[in-house]
C-alpha cells in the first residue's frame, strides 16, 4: 500500500471515529436525558454543555483530519489523541459504573448488538478502529511529517 493510501486510510478511519462527537448529540437530546424532567435542571445543564463540546469537538476533528492547510500528519496526531481522550472517558465511565450507580443499557432505549449493549460495542468497535489508525500513523507513515494530501 503507498504512502498516500495509508494516509488515506488514516483520515477516513479518523472520520468515522470523530462522528461518535455527534452520536450523543442526536441520542441524548431526548425525554430519556437532557430533557428528561425526573432530572436535575443543572445536571440537564452539564449535559447540554456536554453535548456542545462534543458536536465543537466533532467539527474541529473534522477540521483537523481534512481542511487545515498547510497539511501535517501531526494533525492527524492531534486528532487521535483528542479522540482517544472521548473513548477512554466513555471506558472511564463504564469502568465506573458501580461507584456512581450508572446504568449503561436504558431498557426501551439502547438495544443489543450480538448480545451486547449497542454503546459498549460501538465504542469497542471505535477503539479498536482509533488502535488502527494509531498503528499506522506510528509504524506506516513514518517518512516525514508533510504531505500533499
Amino acid at each position: 500500500m503507498s504512502h498516500d493510501s495509508r494516509l488515506l486510510a488514516v483520515k477516513i478511519a479518523l472520520t468515522v471515529t470523530a462522528l461518535e462527537f455527534f452520536g450523543p448529540i442526536l441520542r441524548d437530546f431526548h425525554p430519556s436525558h437532557a430533557l428528561n424532567p425526573d432530572w436535575v435542571g443543572h445536571a440537564r445543564v452539564h449535559l447540554v454543555w456536554l453535548l456542545g463540546f462534543m458536536g465543537l469537538s466533532g467539527l474541529a476533528n473534522l477540521y483537523l483530519i481534512w481542511l487545515r492547510r498547510p497539511f501535517e500528519v501531526r494533525n492527524l496526531w492531534l486528532s487521535a489523541a483528542w479522540q482517544s481522550c472521548n473513548l477512554g472517558g466513555f471506558w472511564i465511565a463504564y469502568l465506573l459504573l458501580p461507584t456512581y450507580g450508572g446504568l449503561i443499557t436504558v431498557p426501551g432505549i439502547h438495544m443489543e448488538i450480538l448480545g451486547y449493549d449497542e454503546n459498549v460495542f460501538v465504542f469497542s468497535v471505535l477503539s479498536l478502529v482509533m488502535l488502527g489508525a494509531v498503528a499506522v500513523l506510528r509504524f506506516g507513515l513514518a517518512r516525514g511529517t508533510h504531505s500533499t494530501a
